[in-house]
């Protein structure tokens, strides 16, 4: 056993070798890791980093950041608008060509209406039946008899003198129903007016 080193002086020496190329290895990593960041102590030739170098570097990153995070809000600002515009317009489109639909039916209820009123047999509940679905899509009817006139909403066909001292000119008698899409007036009812 003279000239073999035992198990436990072999575990030591490979220790001590293990250690010597772990350090040598930390080392390199270092120095690789330094040469792909700014690891130098120094900015420019040779002069060393400063606090004021530092502090001037921070606060110029500091200032584009800012100005970058402003042009970000500005530029989502202004699409949250856009997208807004858009909706409201797409909207209104919508309802636009609704409207222009149930504006194109009118002589069509016109005539259900009418031939209802001559006694047309089958033509009533057809007529019933579209300007019910047009109802649920927003058409509204106008023209009540006594309700008061209203120049927006009435067209005044035959006016008669009031019996009594009334507020002012009420609807007597509906000549022709009008219609209103969503509360815009598609056609102005035609009526008598008393008053």
């Amino acid at each position: 056993m003279s000239g073999t080193p035992s198990s436990g002086e072999a575990s030591e020496s490979e220790q001590e070798a293990s250690a010597e190329i772990a350090a040598d290895s930390s080392e390199v990593f270092a120095t690789d890791i330094c040469d792909d960041t700014v690891c130098d102590d120094t900015v420019g030739e040779g002069e060393p980093i400063t606090v004021e170098d530092l502090l001037g570097t921070l606060e110029r990153v500091t200032v584009e950041r800012d100005q970058h995070l402003n042009d970000l809000q500005r530029v989502s600002a202004e699409f949250a608008n856009f997208r807004k515009q858009t909706d409201k317009r797409n909207a209104e489109f919508a309802a636009q060509a609704g409207s222009r639909v149930a504006e194109s039916l009118l002589p069509v209820l016109d005539a259900c209406e009418a031939a209802a009123h001559q006694g047309v047999a089958g033509v009533e509940p057809i007529g019933v039946q579209l300007r019910t679905e047009l109802e649920r899509a927003g058409l509204q009817l106008i023209g009540d008899q006594s309700e008061p006139f209203d120049p927006n909403r009435h067209e005044a066909a035959i006016s008669e003198p009031a019996d009594d001292d009334s507020e002012g000119p009420v609807v007597a008698e509906v000549l022709r129903t009008g219609y209103a899409w969503n509360g815009r007036v598609l056609r102005a009812a035609m009526v008598k007016v008393k008053g």
